[in-house]
């Protein structure tokens, strides 16, 4: 089958400051795919260009077979993003948060079985305001999914999450792509990517200079002979944190 995403020569100017330098890449059926790189590296004008938000000057782009130039508006209705910093329509329940999205696509969908996805059933007649950061994220997904997008775009889901939270998003995140929906993950937070993404791209200065699978880009960065100057211990304080406090996910 042909890879979901497609980008050939992308490229994009802010007058004199060119943010995409001419990248390609593809992202294929059922994977999690990660956009890495530090700030400024183009990584939000790409993933803007590919959810149909924000127009190249130059290449192309296909995303669920659609052309994003020809058809920004087919490429929005089979996609889903979930942003860093969403804006719910306040005064409404998270039952009706998700209810409201799925009528900005004519749709009618079962917002407890969408809310049970994301472990919110339980929250579905509280206001979204007082939510915790946490349930948001998760909230955000669920509106993200109202669609059955064939891609997920995700823009640092983890950001200001405590330890058990962020890890029931990976849990969540994996359990979506094993239901057959792509993943497009953008994070800062490098061992997120480590752990959940099939393949990263690397971006600096508007290129990708590096795309693998993450176990491959550390094997070939340990065959150049690179080495840690002090040994790595076993394990870290987040792991002694999630052992004394636990896994379990908390809303309270």
């Amino acid at each position: 089958m042909p890879a979901i995403v497609q980008v050939q020569d992308l490229r994009k100017r802010y007058g004199e400051i060119e943010a995409v330098r001419g990248i390609t890449f593809s992202v294929e059926r059922g994977e999690v795919f990660g956009m890495l790189g530090p700030n400024g590296a183009g990584k939000t004008t790409t993933v803007e260009i590919l959810e149909g938000l924000r127009r190249a000057d130059g290449g192309s782009a296909t995303v669920a077979g659609i052309d994003v130039f020809r058809d920004p508006s087919g490429v929005k209705r089979r996609i889903g993003v979930q942003l860093q910093a969403s804006a719910f329509p306040e005064h409404l329940t998270a039952k009706e948060t998700v209810e409201f999205f799925a009528a900005c696509y004519d749709l009618t969908v079962d917002a407890m079985a969408l809310l049970r996805s994301v472990e919110l059933e339980e929250r579905a007649g509280q206001l979204q305001e007082k939510l915790s950061g946490g349930q948001r994220q998760r909230l955000s997904i669920a509106t993200a999914l109202v669609n059955t997008p064939e891609v997920l775009f995700l823009d640092e889901p983890t950001t200001g999450l405590d330890p058990q939270a962020r890890r029931n998003l990976w849990d969540l995140i994996q359990a979506i792509r094993d239901r057959g929906t792509t993943v497009f993950l953008t994070t800062h937070y490098l061992d997120e990517a480590e752990v959940l993404c099939d393949r990263v791209a690397i971006m600096d200065e508007g290129r990708i200079v590096a795309l693998d699978p993450p176990q491959k880009l550390i094997g070939d960065l340990l065959s150049r002979g690179f080495s840690k100057p002090t040994v790595q211990q076993q394990a870290s304080l987040e792991d002694v944190f999630l052992d004394l406090t636990g896994h379990e996910l908390r809303d309270a």
